[in-house]
């Protein structure tokens, strides 16, 4: 794929960005340059390679989906500008 000036121009456009019109032909250069090396990736043999999120094969601790409070209820509400009966109170913004 090529990528001209007049693509670069309507992609600018897309992404709201103000490129120079002589800005335009060097950006068509560097992006064709882009897609030169994703091509390139593309010929990579990649059959039986498995994905990998990590370099290092680990397995993440797993603990117990519980539903708590937190036990520090007091702590938090020290916070707050203004409680009552436990939890904060803040201004009303709809009518």
């Amino acid at each position: 794929m090529s990528v001209d000036k007049d693509t670069v121009r309507k992609v600018a456009r897309l992404a709201r960005i103000a490129v120079p019109e002589d800005r335009l032909e060097p950006l068509a250069a560097e992006l064709n340059g882009i897609l030169a090396w994703i091509e390139q990736l593309n010929e990579v043999d990649v059959e039986g390679v498995e994905p990998m999120t990590s370099p290092v094969a680990l397995s993440l601790p797993m603990r117990a989906d519980v539903v708590t409070d937190g036990g520090i209820r007091d702590q938090v509400l020290a916070n707050a500008p203004q409680t009552s009966d436990g939890f904060f109170i803040v201004p009303k913004v709809v009518e």
